[in-house]
């Protein structure tokens, strides 16, 4: 599944479409209604999952059937937001694209991450810091788990790019997975796997660790699959972070959020050209950077992050890695399910 197919509002953006889009521009789905209380819930539910280092919100939205009306208002957003600085014609420009923006469902969703964070950061933390062992293992099997995610949108957008070669009469043989790609994501896993190797950093309230680490943070949003949690937990900076929100620690969270607010202009905006453009080996790399990252949920590992052999509570973790698998693996069939029925549906009204 392409995370980056514009919505019936994208036109507008473009003027001009390539010949692919303007063939394919019919056949994609459209979204799937929902109400304003319903999407509260399903802010709640992403805002939830969030806090933990193995669920990707990104995934959740997926399931929900909100993810490409949260992600293209992000982009109206950011449009506007550019405009109003930049123009031409910066008032109504802005008043433009923020026309495009899903606030019936950008709001209640918002308001409802919020409040589940807040209620949900203390007691993540708590059990971080009480139960490492098995909160690592319940983590990693979710993440291994999650691995699928950009592995199934990464042949799915295959699929497409086939079907597009065949409406523009190009070979579709010639549309398929390269070396390069494989090559990428040992590349992203090794690489990843070094990183969070390092002993942890300092989780100050530092300007120059904070704010690379949050921009890099709220891109999960942008990639079903990719837990903010997680890239926080290989930062060394995810109990912290946690603390600060249940404490209310304005001056962490202030730095925060200035971090957020960079990586939804910068990270965001690059990430979808990236997917826009290079949607393979994006994907690619990402499924290889989860796979490295496992080695930071390693339930057994000393102070310095060194690895261990496993200790006595070795069956714990082990059924509790299974769970945590089974649970993200429901979570995938399900989206893969509603998908292609929302698909079936779509080509039955077009018929």
């Amino acid at each position: 599944m392409s995370s980056v197919e514009p919505t019936p509002e994208s036109p507008a953006e473009s003027p001009a479409e390539s010949p692919a889009e303007a063939i394919a521009g019919p056949s994609r789905p459209a979204e799937r209604p929902t109400s304003w209380w319903g999407n509260l819930l399903r802010g709640a539910l992403i805002g939830g999952v969030e806090t933990v280092p193995g669920v990707s919100g990104g995934t959740v939205a997926l399931v929900v059937g909100i993810y490409h009306q949260l992600i293209n208002s992000a982009a109206h957003v950011i449009s506007a937001v550019r405009t109003l600085i930049t123009g031409p014609d910066r008032l109504a420009g802005a008043r433009e694209s923020l026309s495009r923006v899903h606030w019936t469902v950008v709001l209640p969703v918002a308001l409802g991450m919020v409040i589940a964070v807040f209620a949900a950061a203390g007691p993540m933390a708590d059990a971080m810091e009480n139960h490492p062992v098995q909160m690592s293992a319940l983590f990693f099997g979710m993440v291994l788990a999650s691995v699928a995610v950009p592995w199934r949108m990464m042949l799915q957008g295959l699929t497409n790019e086939r079907f597009e070669a065949v409406a523009l009469g190009r070979d579709p043989a010639a549309v398929r997975l390269r070396p390069i790609h494989v090559i990428g994501a040992i590349v992203a896993a090794v690489a990843t796997f070094l990183l969070v190797s390092l002993p942890p950093a300092s989780a100050e309230a530092n300007p120059i660790v904070l704010i690379p680490a949050a921009m890099i943070a709220v891109s999960a949003l942008m990639l079903p699959g990719l837990s903010g949690s997680f890239l926080l937990l290989t930062f060394g900076l995810y109990e912290p972070t946690l603390r600060a929100v249940d404490e209310r620690d304005l001056g962490y969270l202030g730095i925060f959020a200035i971090g957020l607010v960079l990586g939804m202009v910068i990270v965001v905006k690059l990430l979808k050209w990236l997917l826009d453009h290079h949607h393979t080996i994006t994907l690619a790399v990402l499924a290889g950077v989860m796979v490295g990252g496992l080695r930071a949920l390693w339930p057994w590992q000393d102070a310095g992050r060194g690895l261990q052999s496993p200790g006595n509570d070795v069956g714990t973790a082990v059924l509790l890695a299974l769970a945590g698998f089974v649970v993200v693996s429901i979570l995938v069939v399900v989206d893969a399910r509603l998908q292609a029925r929302h698909e079936r549906q779509h080509r039955a009204d077009l018929t």
